[in-house]
């Protein structure tokens, strides 16, 4: 079946969040009109790629947007210090479709805005679900330092043309995926096996599980959260990971793509 045309509408970035007060609006109205206002150095920024649908060429639906909220709040909290901004992406359309991928193609959009509005500043790209897989592919920006999937939606080998995904954009990049054993929308096995291909060309990926978990992680969302932020700061800024994280990044398969999330993981990190 030929693909529906897509409506003529822009992919844009939410608000900046991480820089508090004044210096956040500076931020977003020097951008508004095209000028540059002086405000505070962004030094690093996290895009979160929200989730979607296979198919659709409507309007996202905002619950996607906000579902990632909370995640970017967190981000921006942990990394104020270092200067970061994170941003929402909002897409033009609620579908992956097919081999337009247009979701990859707001997030390629989004790393080349970053660009244009902050500098040459490191990006670290956080999705979910679909947005996971957007956050997989735009990887190869010379900008993106590094890619974080939570739950990702990958789809079943020979399912779509082109499969399997692509793994090359991914080196040089530092790549974290995290998925719940009793996700029942996003297949666990299928983000292990992309992680399987992506470790054999690029040793600094890894990959967690989150046992008893399904696909909104809602009953380790602390963990899963302060692990987001433990990743981000140290691909970004060059912090120290946390231990767990060493070991995942260092461990060959199948156990640094198989590490259990502790429960209470995050809770004695300082940031």
């Amino acid at each position: 079946m030929a693909q529906q045309a897509l409506p003529v509408r822009d992919a844009r970035l939410g608000k900046p969040l991480g820089l508090s007060g004044d210096e956040g609006a500076r931020t977003a109205l020097r951008w508004k009109g095209g000028g540059r206002v002086p405000g505070r150095a962004v030094s690093g920024v996290a895009l979160l790629l929200p989730g979607g649908e296979a198919s659709g060429v409507r309007r996202p639906s905002p619950v996607s947007a906000l579902a990632v909220r909370p995640l970017a709040a967190k981000l921006a909290k942990v990394g104020r210090p270092e200067g970061l901004a994170a941003h929402v992406v909002h897409y033009r359309c609620r579908g992956w479709n097919g081999t337009a991928a247009h979701p990859a193609q707001d997030a390629a959009w989004a790393v080349t805005e970053v660009v244009r509005r902050y500098g040459d500043v490191p990006v670290c790209l956080v999705g979910t679900g679909m947005g996971a897989r957007a956050a997989l592919r735009a990887a190869g920006h010379p900008a993106v330092h590094s890619v974080l999937g939570i739950a990702p939606w990958l789809p079943e080998p020979g399912g779509e043309p082109g499969d399997p995904d692509p793994v090359k954009q991914l080196v040089g990049r530092h790549v974290l995926l995290v998925h719940g054993t009793n996700d029942e929308r996003t297949d666990p096995d299928l983000s292990y096996r992309f992680a399987e291909r992506a470790k054999k060309i690029n040793r600094d990926t890894c990959r967690f599980e989150v046992h008893s978990d399904g696909h909104s992680l809602f009953q380790h969302r602390a963990e899963v959260h302060a692990l987001a932020a433990d990743f981000m700061l140290g691909s970004l800024f060059a912090r120290d990971f946390a231990r767990p994280v060493k070991d995942a990044l260092a461990a060959p398969p199948p156990l640094g793509l198989r590490m259990p999330l502790a429960s209470g993981f995050g809770a004695s990190l300082r940031y």
